[in-house]
């Protein structure tokens, strides 16, 4: 308790000490961008930051349009401890003569894109030109996911754990070690080891499988504490009188330690700090991995919006150290894999499915925007005769394939109930058709002067997350 009221004061001070000193500085955004895996978060930041330095494909970026925008450049981040974002050899995988996609997202990372502005206003000739600092904070998804363990104590936690480990893919190993261990027996390390290692291979196994509710989320990005005590523990069946030195009781030591030095720090450093958010989803790839796949994404993303503390807060609230997400998109990526007459029915289908999670951020006061959009455009539209019939497809080039193809994953319903229900009933497949969506590599470059990477409706996006602070 008295660490958490430390935690507490120690969060206040710190936002009280810079909303004192805000008035003296430039002002900064700081922009939040997660995704689960394969969402595309690393390619977003890089698209993003190489289309507001050469704005030439930014036309619905209003201070963009209307020349604005002076200069952007990149600066030293602020946080000295905090990885930078490789924006260059993003940037260069990207362009390059054979281009290939980045590495994604494993450990939090920063840029910092400062943006000269133009004055407005009837003093803006008196006041000059301004600057707006730009902190793009990049961190995995899985991690968000583990804010929701903060509410759950470990006999929560491992009921839920292992009514899922019982219906997904790859638990085998992990279900067949434990069914040979005495939960309440003595601690033995080799064997905790082994089932917390049966345990993460499960987990990578379900989000393969395109399951998203996949924790503890460092189980699958470990990074630096791979091996170490806090990510060696797992579920286990409940124990009517666990003693001291039981696998249950250390097992539940470790989840706590896990919450407090690991979830917790992520939280207190990182999270609580963002202004604006952007959660890319990847809702093409959820769908064609089948109904269950589909519903896991929608309930994951509810269970993510609960640890936004979204809303608008007056300067004395966030004084006092109750910051809040002020603007949140929510983007369904990979766009370009369908043709433009489906992307209406893709924006609706991501409104549908996100809407608890839309409905929670709304309630709270977050201003809120649901769109379909790709960060950089892989294909071009063309239209094909097949059996007859006329096909609108989009074409390019196989990721990790020199082969070209088109592709029409099959139409989306106009109606989303048509897959939101059966998804929720617990159907194995859909209805009426399957949707195989292919995954395209980039197509190579050819980029005038003053124009960044091609892309669809990024610069929409900028608009709804930085245009009123421009």
């Amino acid at each position: 308790m008295i660490g958490s009221v430390t935690e507490s004061v120690w969060h206040a001070t710190r936002n009280m000490a810079e909303a004192v000193v805000a008035p003296f500085q430039d002002p900064v955004i700081r922009l939040g961008v997660t995704g689960l895996s394969r969402a595309g978060k690393t390619v977003f930041i890089t698209s993003l930051v190489a289309n507001l330095m050469d704005r030439g494909r930014m036309p619905q970026l209003r201070a963009s349009a209307e020349g604005r925008i002076l200069a952007a450049w990149l600066q030293p981040q602020p946080d000295d401890v905090v990885a930078r974002f490789a924006f260059e050899d993003h940037l260069a995988a990207l362009t390059a003569t054979a281009p290939h996609w980045p590495e994604g997202t494993q450990r939090v990372s920063e840029l910092r894109l400062s943006l000269r502005l133009a004055p407005t206003g009837l003093l803006g000739g008196l006041s000059g030109p301004r600057t707006l600092h730009l902190d793009i904070v990049d961190y995995p998804g899985e991690w968000l996911l583990d804010l929701g363990l903060l509410e759950k104590d470990f006999a929560a936690w491992s009921e839920r754990a292992l009514a899922k480990a019982r219906v997904r893919p790859g638990a085998e190993e992990f279900l067949a070690r434990l069914d040979r261990i005495d939960p309440a027996g003595n601690l033995d390390e080799v064997t905790l080891k082994g089932l917390a290692q049966a345990f993460a291979t499960h987990l990578q196994t379900a989000r393969a499988a395109g399951f998203s509710d996949c924790t503890p989320g460092r189980f699958l990005l470990p990074g630096d504490m791979e091996g170490s005590p806090v990510l060696t523990f797992a579920p286990l069946p409940p124990v009517a009188d666990p003693g001291r030195r039981s696998l249950w009781r250390e097992s539940e030591r470790r989840f706590e330690a896990y919450k407090r030095l690991v979830v917790k720090p992520f939280f207190r450093e990182h999270f609580a700090r963002i202004d604006r958010q952007v959660v890319l989803v990847d809702v093409l790839g959820a769908l064609a991995r089948g109904p269950q796949a589909f519903e896991d994404l929608r309930t994951a993303m509810a269970d993510i919006l609960g640890a936004f503390n979204p809303g608008r807060n007056a300067w004395l609230a966030r004084l006092l150290g109750q910051k809040r997400v002020e603007r949140i998109l929510f983007a369904a990526t990979k766009a370009d894999h369908l043709h433009h007459a489906q992307h209406g029915r893709l924006t609706a289908l991501t409104e549908a499915l996100l809407r608890e999670a839309r409905d929670r951020a709304e309630f709270a006061g977050a201003d809120t925007e649901a769109m379909a959009m790709a960060s950089l455009r892989t294909t071009v539209e063309d239209r094909v005769t097949h059996d007859g019939e006329t096909l609108d497809v989009v074409r390019g080039r196989l990721s990790g394939s020199d082969r070209q193809v088109a592709q029409h994953p099959g139409d989306l319903p106009e109606d989303p109930a048509r897959l939101l229900a059966p998804a929720r009933a617990g159907a194995e497949d859909w209805p009426l058709q399957d949707y195989e969506v292919q995954e395209f590599a980039p197509a190579p470059l050819t980029l005038r002067p003053g124009e960044g990477p091609p892309h669809i409706r990024l610069d929409k996006a900028a608009e709804f997350l930085i245009g009123d602070r421009l």
